[in-house]
């Protein structure tokens, strides 16, 4: 039954529960203010019938003394019994009045024993047979005298039950009128959170398998205190946190699905070659001697643009990944030095490009992996040859400016279109959509260019308008980069 009943109340809502508790607890207060006020009224009716039956034994104990009768016998339904107990025993003595004495005597007689015993006046409640509860009250008129006097307690017990039952009933309007209209403010209070519920089981019925899942649902009712508008607060931020990681996931999912279509697009084209080629070497080996060592060179030809592209894929992956052994081997280098080796370079593979270089300070010592910092070099300068007019001039300026090491690649080519400035260092991503991938490249240069930079702590950033295309390098003078 216990259990039954406890399941019963967990099923409940909390309102409800939080009424019913507050019930419980005014209902334990109300008991124990309605113990006290009933006991001390109690209490102290009963002592101002002490105080009346002390008053009229003064003058009914004189009047014994000096008359031996008892006068100011004035309130109705009192008894009166004098007795005599000078040879040890309580002798009553003959009533003047046949209702001076109850039916049962034996407590009056008692009483008297006791007085005779002491010296002070004795005060106890009696129980008579047929009479109910007596106020007794013993004192000794004279040596050898007592009388015992006893006041009804009708009207005590009278007025006590009255006010047990107008506490009952003020009580018991109190405590339904905490529990009904308190359930009542309590379910206002908590229609927040009510709302939250709501919005929690609205979010279920979305489908958030979707790449392009959100969450356009919020808490948005008003009110419920301080708490309520903290856990409200939590709850929305919660769901903007979470909306927004869906966005970023769809958005990694979509790169993640371009990435692998633009891969096996750039690997599908060297691929068709490899096989091209091997079918034309294998038929000039038989029939076409003479031809063999053309198809054989551009099998190997493509063959190597495959394996850059493979290895750019990897390396970009490897930096992405944030690998314990990162692919930087860092030492100490000089950046002046590292400029002019990617220049000497870019005019030997480009004799038609003018290029300039200009360093601000004859060395500038840093802490990088030297190889892939001249890839980065090595990429903005073949960008600029590849994107450019032939003839186009390309100047490369290396400065120290505050604690950053700072290169800058700019060219006098015909500039990037505002449209694509944000998307170049993103991975097969093309300029020109036109361009041929043997000329074009594969959209990886710039790509692997940024990611190098932030691998060693540093930043690459574009500026362009038609004649002046700029890519700024900073390099931390301290070192950031990711040690192998």
């Amino acid at each position: 039954m216990t259990g039954r009943l406890l399941r019963s109340y967990r099923r409940l809502r909390l309102g409800t529960r939080l009424a019913l508790g507050l019930g419980v607890l005014a209902l334990v207060v109300f008991a124990v203010v309605g113990t006290a006020l009933t006991t001390y009224m109690r209490d102290y009716l009963s002592n101002q019938l002490d105080d009346q039956l002390g008053l009229a034994q003064v003058a009914q104990s004189k009047n014994v003394a000096e008359t031996g009768t008892l006068q100011g016998k004035k309130y109705w339904g009192w008894y009166y019994a004098v007795y005599d107990v000078s040879d040890g025993a309580a002798v009553l003595r003959k009533p003047e009045e046949t209702s001076d004495l109850p039916k049962d005597i034996a407590p009056l007689t008692s009483l008297a024993r006791a007085q005779e015993a002491t010296d002070t006046e004795i005060v106890r409640t009696a129980n008579l047979v047929g009479d109910g509860d007596y106020r007794l009250r013993a004192c000794e008129v004279k040596p050898g005298v007592v009388l015992v006097s006893g006041a009804p307690m009708v009207d005590i017990d009278d007025t006590v039950r009255r006010l047990i039952t107008v506490q009952v009933i003020a009580f018991g309007l109190a405590l339904l009128a905490l529990v009904v209209f308190g359930r009542r403010l309590l379910r206002r209070g908590l229609n927040p959170l009510s709302d939250m519920a709501s919005t929690a089981h609205g979010i279920t019925s979305h489908d958030l398998t979707e790449s392009a899942a959100r969450l356009p649902l919020r808490a948005d009712k008003r009110g419920g205190g301080p708490e309520v508008e903290e856990l409200r607060t939590a709850f929305n931020t919660m769901l903007e946190h979470i909306d927004d990681s869906l966005a970023v996931r769809a958005r990694a999912e979509q790169r993640l699905r371009r990435f692998v279509a633009d891969a096996s697009h750039e690997l599908r084209t060297p691929l068709m070659s490899v096989r091209g080629y091997a079918d034309l070497f294998q038929y000039a080996a038989a029939n076409a001697p003479e031809e063999r060592d053309r198809h054989l060179a551009r099998l190997r030809a493509e063959a190597a643009r495959m394996g850059v592209l493979l290895d750019d894929l990897l390396l970009l992956a490897r930096l992405d990944a944030a690998e314990v052994e990162a692919p930087l081997r860092v030492r100490d280098a000089d950046l002046v030095e590292l400029v002019g080796e990617a220049a000497a370079a870019f005019r030997a593979g480009h004799p038609d490009r003018p290029l300039t270089v200009t360093s601000g300070t004859s060395t500038l010592e840093l802490r990088v992996d030297p190889h892939r910092v001249r890839q980065v070099l090595d990429n903005l300068l073949t960008n600029a040859a590849v994107h450019t007019p032939a003839g186009t001039p390309v100047s490369m300026t290396v400065a120290l400016e505050r604690d950053t090491a700072v290169v800058r690649v700019e060219d006098a080519g015909p500039g990037i279109p505002p449209a694509d400035r944000e998307r170049v260092f993103d991975r097969f991503y093309r300029v020109d959509k036109a361009r041929s991938r043997d000329r074009g490249g594969s959209g990886l240069g710039l790509a692997v260019a940024g990611s190098l930079v932030c691998a060693h702590g540093g930043t690459i950033t574009l500026s362009s308008e038609p004649g002046s295309t700029v890519f700024t390098v900073t390099l931390p003078l301290r070192g950031g980069a990711r040690e192998s």
